[in-house]
């Protein structure tokens, strides 16, 4: 009998019924996911407020002909080629779009969960070729895809995708490595790519992860070193080939946004508390399931902490902890691949600490931590070591290379529940703790049984799988089920359905339709409404100021004071250059209608009776008109010389009357527009797209300046009756062309590819 589990004879590994396994698998993902693909109920949160309207975008840009690479619908436009959210560069999203003209909450959900199971399947793969028992990898593949991070956050849509293609780029790496294989190695390279397209924290630790694994087998296996060297050049050119220009888009923007790094301190206020770690045991001691005045855990408690409550459960399963805790011994540890998931469950349980320990300072320092604001999001990569290490120690008791005894497990889970309920009582909870232990415990109760059987050769190959099938989807079912954090009611985002019928939608959506104008395009504000309505004009075309986005352009932070979300009244910042509703860049934004869930005094405290009219109330929400809103185009004949930071730092606008002026950082020039006719100077569209805009302007005599009162950005280029002509910044934010005498044809073009190459090479 074999204590290392290297590799098992390939006649007994085909005795395995690893198909049974997988089949069971996908058939209990299913089942646990059938709440969601039934449309009883939807992933909210994130999933809804952002990915939702970004997937239905993009399928609305490509089933129109038109690029998804730039967006005027929030924050007054944004570049989503480089956003990492946007979808673009996420496959099974991109394809769905492709096919799907108006994406549905449960296609959204499908494709989620689809991915999850897709992670699952890689790790039972990776499983197998390692040697272990299929009963151990399919353990480990539930508790991958249905505990954890992946269960209570799965509305981080983003993160989810990176943490799902993690361990189909392992099982792949991990195979180019047996087999010293170059086409493995390409095809680790393309997962891992997919991975890092995500450009999330998941990802980033997931390539430290996939990176450290390399390391460590090409120092621990016996081949000579130079024998790995074609499985990793494959990959790592096959995957720069991937990464390299999504990449390149995204720190450029970086560049140009709100959030270019992340300071320690800023870092630790998502740090994870250790009492978190509590909910390995029971996933609902501290009420996470239920209402949210309910909810007594961490982060409660924890000065300066800025965490959700779903972001601290890492509930994986009672029998993944009584596997775990059953191996333990001088075995225990044989194998280097559970040496090495050892080392990194270690590490980063200690990165998602954060400032509870003084090692994140120490990893702060590996390039790119700096870039990312929660350690706690390391907690999805401790699941991934956790289910490892459950796979390969449930391997471990079938194989009997660990003999856990009943009274040993028992006094373990005792010693852990009693040490629960002590905490519980010591913030005064005992009495609504003691109800989610006692059945947790009972969790355990069927873990350590099944535990002890599969010891005492009880189950066979087939029983043994069924057992670990039906207990752990159980068990995760009841703990990790649909909850207030993972899944509402679809009826609540009626607002994000395409065919609408809300009525502040339907009510917006006809003011704008009555104020048609060859030279307008108007804007609105939701704010204060709800968590989800912020990003809404993604999905029904109108546009919007502000919106919701962790990643804003500078240029329009530093002017507008756009925050990530605009959920709840406090959320809606002004600065001195927008001190107020009423303000010239309120006018020059095109800002005609806002919509509240609150009094408008509420939100911003200088407003004056009248500065808005205010046009009814449908339910909660207020919806007030300003009618002094600009144009999108308009011709100026003046311009005057500012220095935007000085005018941003300020807040003082110059006296002007900006439907003639405009401020650029040029030398003043101005043309009097007396005893000229009112068209003399004019603007008008003639056509609006995603990432073209074709406007026809008249100046009279001396020229001026056509204004577009889109937000500025490097990557746009215009053009002049066919002619390259410059587009310089406008109003603090802004763009403008300058136009001779006479009527002309100005096309603006989002050219990405050109902008990065211009930036790249100064």
């Amino acid at each position: 009998m074999t204590t290392t589990l290297s590799r098992k004879p390939a006649t007994e590994t085909r005795e395995e019924p690893y198909a049974l396994a997988a089949a069971l698998f996908v058939a209990c993902g299913l089942l646990l996911a059938f709440p969601w693909l039934s449309g009883r109920v939807t992933i909210p949160w994130d999933a809804k407020a952002h990915f939702q309207p970004q997937f239905a975008f993009l399928a609305h840009a490509l089933h129109s002909g038109q690029s998804p690479f730039w967006t005027p619908n929030v924050f007054a436009g944004m570049p989503q080629i480089a956003d990492p959210q946007s979808l673009i560069f996420a496959p099974f999203f991109l394809i769905a779009a492709a096919l799907v003209p108006e994406p549905s909450f449960i296609l959204e959900d499908a494709i989620v969960f689809g991915m999850l199971i897709m992670g699952g399947l890689g790790f039972m793969a990776y499983v197998r070729d390692r040697g272990w028992s299929a009963a151990g990898g399919l353990l480990a593949a539930l508790a991958f895809a249905f505990g954890g991070s992946a269960a209570w956050r799965i509305q981080h849509t983003g993160q989810i995708m990176s943490f799902s293609w993690l361990p189909v780029a392992l099982w792949l790496l991990a195979r180019a490595l047996d087999r010293r294989s170059a086409a493995y190695g390409a095809a680790a390279g393309a997962v891992a790519a997919f991975m890092v397209l995500g450009r999330d924290q998941v990802a980033f630790l997931g390539a430290l992860l996939l990176a450290a694994y390399a390391v460590y087998r090409v120092a621990t296996d016996a081949r000579p070193l130079e024998s790995a060297v074609a499985p990793l050049l494959a990959g790592g050119v096959v995957g720069a080939a991937i990464v390299a220009l999504p990449l390149a888009f995204t720190l450029e923007l970086a560049a140009h946004s709100n959030r270019p790094e992340i300071s320690l301190d800023g870092a630790h206020k998502g740090s994870l508390p250790p009492a978190s770690f509590f909910t390995l045991l029971s996933a609902n001691m501290f009420g996470t399931d239920g209402p949210l005045a309910d909810f007594w855990g961490p982060p409660v408690g924890e000065p300066d902490l800025y965490l959700a409550r779903n972001m601290t459960d890492v509930y994986a399963s009672a029998l993944a902890v009584a596997a775990i805790v059953g191996a333990m011994g001088r075995r225990c540890l044989a194998q280097r691949e559970a040496r090495f998931f050892f080392g990194a469950l270690v590490f980063f349980t200690l990165y998602a600490l954060g400032r509870y320990t003084p090692a994140f300072a120490l990893f702060y320092h590996i390039p790119g931590v700096d870039l990312w604001r929660r350690p706690a999001d390391a907690t999805f990569l401790f699941d991934i070591a956790l289910a490892v290490l459950a796979g390969y120690s449930f391997t471990l008791i079938e194989r009997g290379d660990a003999q856990p005894r009943a009274g040993w497990l028992t006094l373990i889970f005792a010693c852990l529940f009693g040490l629960a309920a002590f905490y519980a009582a010591s913030r005064d909870h005992l009495a609504q703790a003691a109800v989610p232990l006692a059945t947790s415990a009972a969790f355990a109760a069927a873990a350590g049984a099944l535990i002890i059987l599969t010891r005492m050769g009880k189950l066979n190959g087939a029983a043994r799988v069924l057992a670990v099938a039906a207990l752990v989807t159980g068990d995760l079912a009841f703990n990790n089920g649909p909850n207030e954090s993972t899944a509402l009611p679809p009826e609540q985002f009626e607002a994000l359905r395409a065919n609408s019928k809300d009525p502040v939608i339907q009510f917006l959506e006809g003011k704008l339709a009555e104020n048609p104008a060859p030279d307008r395009r108007d804007r609105i504000e939701l704010a204060a409404i709800d968590f989800h309505w912020p990003n809404v004009p993604l999905v029904h075309g109108f546009e919007h100021d502000l919106g919701y986005n962790p990643i804003r352009l500078k240029v329009l932070e530093d002017a507008t004071g756009a925050g990530d979300h605009l959920a709840l009244p406090e959320q809606r910042e002004f600065t001195k250059l927008y001190p107020s509703y009423r303000s010239p860049l309120s006018d020059m934004l095109g800002l005609r209608y806002v919509a509240t869930g609150v009094p408008i005094e509420a939100i911003d405290k200088r407003y004056r009776p009248g500065d808005f009219a205010e046009l009814t109330r449908i339910g909660k929400v207020r919806i007030y008109e300003n009618k002094s809103a600009f144009p999108r185009v308009m011709v100026a004949t003046c311009a005057l010389h500012v220095d935007f930071a000085a005018l941003e730092k300020s807040g003082e606008w110059p006296e002007a009357d900006y439907r003639e002026t405009v401020l650029l950082e040029e030398p003043p020039i101005c043309h009097s527009r007396k005893g000229l006719p009112p068209d003399a100077a004019r603007a008008r569209i003639l056509s609006y797209g995603n990432t073209e805009i074709l406007v026809e302007a008249q100046a009279p005599s001396g020229g001026g300046w056509l204004v577009l009162y889109d937000v500025w950005h490097p990557w746009w280029f215009a053009t002049r009756d066919g002619e390259e002509a410059e587009i310089l910044r406008a109003n603090a934010m802004f763009r403008a062309v300058p136009i001779p005498e006479g009527r002309h044809e100005v096309r603006f073009v989002f050219r990405p590819f050109a902008g990065l190459m211009r930036e790249i090479g100064g």
